[in-house]
C-alpha cells in the first residue's frame, strides 16, 4: 500500500511579489516535500516596497473553495494567513470546524513587513476568541501577540515568555511568539505550552531580505506537521532551520528594490 502523500492547505492572501502570502508557502511547501494547496482570502497589490491594495474574497467563494477541495483532496495539516476582516476570520472558523484538515497553524498576520496593516481592528477579537482556540499552534511575532493580548509589546525574553504563557491561558494550545523584530546577535523565537517554554535560538544575519519571513516559518512548521511530525519542538526546530538558510540564501537574491524576499527553493538548487 502507497503512504499517504503529505498534503499541506494555506488558507492565506496572494502577494504578487511572491515573497510572503499563499507564494511564499507554496515554495516552502514543495522545498521542503509537500503538496501545496490553497484556499484564497485576499488579493494584495504590493511589491518589495509595500501595500498598496487589498480586495477581500468574499466569504461564500472562501466557502466554495473549501468545500470543493475537501470534497476532493485529504489534506494532512492546515495554515492560515492574512485573514483581513471578522467576515472572513468567522467564516474560515467555520470551515476549520466543518471539514478535518490535520493540525491547524494560525499566523496572526495583522501587519506585513513593510508596516502596512493587513487586518482590520474589528477583527483582532475574532482571531483571539475564535480561531486561536481551533490552533494546534499560533506564531505572532512580538507586535502581534501584544495586540492578542492588548498590552504593550516585549521588550526582552523574559516579557516575551510572559506573554506566550498568557497566551497559552488565554485558550491557545501552543504559542511561538517570534523574536525576530528584537534587535541583538540572536534571534529567539519562545514556544510555550501547557507543559512550560523552550527557546528557539539562530544568529541573527544582517540582511534587509526579510519579506515573508513569518510566512515561511509558519509553512514550514505546517509542512513538518504534514508529513506526521507529531512534536511541536521538532517541528518548530526544523523549521527554523530551514528559515534562517533560507535567509542566508536570500542575502545574495537581487529582487526589487525595497525589503526583498528569502530564497525559498534554495533546496532545490543545492
Amino acid at each position: 500500500m502507497n503512504a499517504r502523500t503529505p498534503i499541506a492547505l494555506t488558507i492565506a492572501g496572494s502577494d504578487p511579489s511572491g515573497g510572503a502570502g499563499i507564494q511564499a508557502d507554496l515554495k516552502t511547501f514543495s522545498a521542503l516535500g509537500v503538496y501545496g494547496t490553497t484556499i484564497l482570502t485576499a488579493l494584495t497589490a504590493q511589491n518589495t516596497h509595500g501595500v498598496t491594495g487589498v480586495l477581500a474574497v468574499p466569504a461564500d467563494f472562501i466557502r466554495l473553495q473549501a468545500e470543493t477541495l475537501a470534497a476532493d483532496v485529504a489534506v494532512t495539516a492546515v495554515k492560515t494567513g492574512m485573514l483581513g476582516d471578522a467576515v472572513t476570520v468567522d467564516v474560515v472558523v467555520e470551515l476549520l470546524k466543518r471539514f478535518s484538515f490535520g493540525p491547524v497553524v494560525v499566523d496572526p498576520v495583522m501587519v506585513a513587513t513593510s508596516g502596512d496593516v493587513l487586518l482590520a481592528p474589528d477583527a483582532i477579537a475574532a482571531v483571539r476568541g475564535r480561531l486561536v482556540p481551533l490552533a494546534t499552534l499560533i506564531t505572532p511575532n512580538i507586535n502581534e501577540a501584544a495586540w492578542l493580548l492588548d498590552a504593550p509589546v516585549a521588550q526582552n525574553l523574559e516579557e516575551m515568555q510572559a506573554q506566550a504563557l498568557r497566551l497559552v491561558t488565554q485558550g491557545a494550545q501552543a504559542v511561538l511568539i517570534k523574536g525576530g523584530h528584537h534587535m541583538g546577535a540572536e534571534a529567539i523565537d519562545v514556544l510555550a505550552t501547557k507543559d512550560g517554554v523552550s527557546h528557539h535560538t539562530a544568529p541573527r544575519i544582517q540582511t534587509s531580505n526579510t519579506h515573508g519571513t513569518g510566512c515561511t516559518l509558519s509553512a514550514a512548521i505546517t509542512a513538518e506537521l504534514a508529513k506526521g511530525e507529531t512534536l511541536l519542538e521538532a517541528a518548530v526546530a526544523r523549521a527554523k532551520a530551514y528559515l534562517w538558510k533560507a535567509i542566508e540564501a536570500g542575502c545574495d537574491l537581487h529582487i526589487g528594490t525595497g525589503c526583498g524576499p528569502v530564497d525559498h527553493l534554495y533546496p532545490l538548487r543545492r
